[in-house]
């Protein structure tokens, strides 16, 4: 499977996807369009090791609802990316059975990497 999880509204995800320049077989899929489902939040955390991996701490939603001072766990992390879209850190890229989190410059460039070959 070859697809990416983003937000349209994210101009740090439309950058991204830019600057990747994917390949037309790669699906990409609009979180906040298309809500991501348990099967799919099930793949990425089989994929990442843990639900944390995927969560998003610098969501403006993380700090309003002040959740770093509660002590969450997978189950929370699950619950709250599947909850609102914004907890999922992005942009989420899958190439087979590699997953890319995140919008770190290390994250995209070793998906640039892989995917190039």
């Amino acid at each position: 499977m070859k697809k990416v999880y983003f937000l349209k509204t994210c101009n740090t995800c439309l950058r991204i996807l830019k600057e990747l320049d994917l390949p037309s077989e790669f699906i990409l899929q609009d979180i906040k369009a298309e809500e991501i489902t348990v099967k799919q939040l099930e793949a990425m955390k089989t994929l990442a090791g843990s639900y944390e991996a995927l969560f998003s701490k610098r969501s403006k939603l993380y700090k309003e609802m002040d959740l770093k001072t509660q002590d969450l766990n997978e189950r929370d992390y699950k619950h709250y990316i599947l909850e609102h879209y914004t907890f999922l850190s992005r942009p989420v890229i899958i190439v087979d059975n590699h997953i890319f989190i995140g919008n770190s410059k290390k994250t995209i460039e070793a998906a640039k990497k892989f995917i190039k070959g």
